[in-house]
């Protein structure tokens, strides 16, 4: 293989390491590929375009400046980057002064952040997983990453134990993770 030859890079590691040389088209490939699904959990705890912009660049800022940020090894890339867009967005809504309208119209994002096909397909396999858990589950799992409730504001609303939404949102998250590994 020569130095410097532009292949096709597949492999998040290989990017994330041509980030960290500085490689700004590594960096555009990283936004390429999650920027949508960034944005896409963002918007839709915070309903709002320009807060869900704000953490998407926020995050990408991050991965910019501190690529070590992402510890590999703890899972992909792309379910590491969703999960700080999301806990972002949830410690921005509790921020938020009660002034703020959380009921704003929600605008559709223009551009061309990652592939349509690519993106459909991860959601339906989300989907697909999330409607075969059972019914607790899927509740906890709405509540906590829909809803950004934490554990005991869960246990609160459902009257279930703390230690039995905590287990059932580990299950959940197991079985989604074992779902995307196959």
């Amino acid at each position: 293989m020569a130095d410097g030859a532009a292949a096709p890079v597949t492999d998040d590691a290989t990017l994330l390491q041509r980030v960290r040389q500085g490689d700004q088209r590594a960096m555009a490939d990283v936004f390429d590929r999650y920027g949508r699904a960034v944005y896409s959990v963002a918007l839709r705890i915070l309903k709002d375009t320009g807060h869900a912009e704000d953490v998407m660049q926020e995050i990408f800022f991050q991965i910019w400046r501190n690529s070590d940020s992402f510890v590999q090894g703890r899972g992909s890339l792309g379910a590491w980057l969703v999960v700080v867009a999301r806990n972002r967005s949830i410690d921005l809504l509790r921020r938020r002064k009660p002034v703020d309208s959380v009921d704003d119209v929600i605008l559709a994002s223009p551009g061309n952040m990652a592939s349509e096909v690519e993106h459909n397909s991860m959601m339906e396999k989300v989907r697909k997983v999330l409607r075969d858990l059972p019914a607790e589950q899927q509740r906890s799992m709405e509540l906590a990453f829909f809803e950004g409730l934490s554990h005991s504001e869960i246990a609160e609303r459902t009257g279930d134990p703390l230690g039995t939404v905590k287990t059932r949102i580990r299950l959940a998250l197991i079985t989604l993770r074992k779902a995307f590994q196959s």
